[in-house]
């Protein structure tokens, strides 16, 4: 479970990132963080996996207050997939990257190397072991951070734009990774920008503006909110416009469908009805 209470960050000479945030997450859940650039979701998750530290407030890994850990005992519950790969990677092989993090978590060579390869292979990037990440295209490149973090099977997984630069196929192949983690009692925090990757996966959605939470809960009322949807400069999903377009003719649909499969069954009902 992610405690957070309170929190205050402001980057110096630059602006309040975090404006006292408080949420709590507990084990288990699958929610993604939303909101306009600057609104303060980066600064958010680099507080959970220990990479700032609140300047006011509180985060706690189940009750403990991580003031009190090391940014290597953190990352042994939180793991933080970075938006630019580049910020994340530093070595001259994609097996190094992703054995890396492992030694020093203490596997052995032999496991590390297991992990690695299943972890690869899990990505799609099994024929890239040998390869310098930094000849790689940025969605490949993106790949190999995520599996670096993915090998150590964090207990928390956050991953900070995970979608920038993947085509549909490898966006589907990620959304199904990250539900069988999810699955095995694998928290996962997403930021992102991409509304509709959001809709279909993701249960609860927080919604950021200006350092604040100005909305948290259920993906479905949250995103169909139209408060809510203008205070987080947000698109609204494409069902729902959808939806809205339909309600102007059919009162009874509903205002708050997010989902294909809901917009699928009210139209199979209309038709039917006509």
């Amino acid at each position: 479970m992610i405690k957070i209470e309170d929190i205050h960050f402001k980057y110096e000479g630059v602006y309040t990132a975090l404006r006292g945030v408080s949420i709590q997450i507990d084990q288990g859940e699958r929610v993604a963080i939303v909101g306009t650039n600057g609104a303060g979701k980066t600064t958010l998750v680099k507080h959970m996996n220990g990479l700032l530290r609140p300047q006011r407030g509180h985060v706690f890994l189940k009750d403990r207050d991580t003031k009190h850990m090391s940014v290597a005992e953190i990352a042994r519950t939180v793991g933080l997939v970075f938006q630019s790969p580049d910020h994340q990677l530093f070595l001259d092989s994609v097996e190094k990257e992703v054995v890396f993090g492992l030694r020093n978590l203490g596997y052995s060579a032999k496991e590390a190397e297991e992990r690695c390869h299943n972890t690869l292979s899990r990505l799609g990037l099994e024929g890239f072991a040998d390869r310098s990440p930094f000849t790689l295209s940025g969605g490949e490149r993106k790949r190999v951070a995520l599996a670096s973090v993915l090998a150590t099977e964090p207990k928390v997984l956050a991953l900070d734009e995970p979608t920038i630069g993947q085509d549909a196929k490898q966006k589907k192949l990620l959304a199904e990774l990250l539900s069988e983690m999810n699955d095995a009692g694998c928290t996962v925090v997403v930021v992102t920008h991409d509304i509709e990757f959001v809709v279909e996966f993701f249960p609860r959605t927080v919604a950021m503006s200006g350092g604040l939470i100005v909305g948290d809960g259920k993906t479905e009322s949250l995103l169909s909110n139209e408060a809510i949807i203008d205070l987080s400069s947000l698109s609204a999903p494409q069902t729902t416009l959808a939806a809205s377009a339909l309600r102007k003719k059919f009162p009874e649909v509903s205002n708050r469908i997010t989902s294909v499969s809901d917009l699928e069954e009210i139209i199979v009902r209309l038709v039917g009805g006509l």
